[in-house]
């Protein structure tokens, strides 16, 4: 068995709002806020790396467990937009926890790279104990701001988040994982090294609007559970209007997607992670399934169901 122990995230403090950014790529205020559903996203400092933002969410995450970092057996830390090809951070980050002996892994998923390192440290935990799962991102610089890509410019912020994976305890237990991917529509978003990110908007929802339901479906009727007895789905942040368009699809009220897009923007991998450690200050103790789900470049995507501990489905 393995269990979620503890969330945990790291915001910048920088707050870039859409009266600043709407500008700088030709669009209306209102209209930014009407077609993305984004109010404001946070940009991190010219000083920070995309590790020290890992570090940050890493360190909230083992407070929030209660654990001290020598208690972590493996680290996973899912970045698109790592400074370099490599070392990536997760070296970066054990060293700066001071357990640089244990092992670290880059997964370079974006978006949907927390998801799948939650899935795989599901797998782990039984033969590392506990295993910490990192999404950090700096996609503002990854992006042109610019009136010719506005419509991936708007989208991006940059943070992290953290999840501590534990084969002995947590509040709730990881029943069952599903990952897919689908190479053939690869190219549809890409992050080339010499150029900034690329999106192919159109194909891209019409993708996620598909395969997030389905993959949901997918865990919850591998497990005899249906939607309405989740008590929360957690998804990737990609914008509003994919998350209202996964609870329509699901039939489930829409309250019970969590949803802090509006306050940060796409932070990619981290987005799901920073929203599910939201999610959990606010509601403590969960008394129903929970579903983490999310979709990204690859194109991956995936879920988790977990219950909560020495509960029923």
């Amino acid at each position: 068995m393995a269990y979620l122990r503890a969330f945990g995230c790291y915001l910048p403090s920088r707050v870039v709002t859409n009266a600043e950014l709407a500008p700088m790529v030709g669009v209306d205020e209102a209209w930014l806020l009407h077609m993305t559903g984004i109010a404001e996203r946070r940009f991190a400092a010219p000083h920070q790396t995309v590790a020290e933002l890992g570090l940050f969410a890493a360190k909230d995450c083992l407070e929030r467990a209660g654990m001290a970092a020598q208690q972590i057996g493996f680290i996973l830390v899912a970045s698109g937009s790592s400074e370099r090809r490599f070392p990536g951070p997760a070296s970066s980050i054990g060293a700066a926890l001071g357990i640089p002996g244990t092992p670290a892994i880059d997964v370079p998923m974006a978006s949907a790279g927390s998801l799948a390192g939650i899935a795989m440290a599901s797998q782990m935990a039984a033969a590392y104990g506990n295993v910490l799962v990192v999404g950090a991102e700096i996609m503002s610089r990854v992006v042109q701001v610019s009136p010719n890509s506005r419509d991936t410019a708007v989208l991006f912020g940059d943070g992290a988040g953290a999840c501590v994976v534990s084969a002995e305890s947590g509040f709730a237990e990881i029943v069952d994982s599903v990952l897919h991917t689908d190479g053939d529509y690869a190219e549809s978003l890409q992050l080339d090294l010499d150029s900034p990110l690329f999106m192919d908007g159109r194909s891209i929802i019409l993708h996620a609007t598909r395969k997030i339901p389905r993959v949901i479906v997918e865990v919850l009727e591998r497990n005899g559970c249906k939607a309405e007895q989740v008590a929360a789905f957690l998804l990737h942040q990609a914008n509003l209007n994919l998350i209202l368009r996964v609870a329509q699809s699901l039939g489930v009220a829409e309250s019970k997607f969590y949803c802090n897009v509006q306050r940060y923007g796409n932070t990619s991998s981290a987005s799901m992670l920073i929203a599910a450690a939201e999610w959990h200050r606010e509601v403590g103790k969960i008394e129903a399934p929970i579903v983490l789900a999310a979709f990204g470049a690859g194109l991956n995507w995936g879920a988790v169901l977990a219950k909560p501990a020495n509960g029923h489905l």
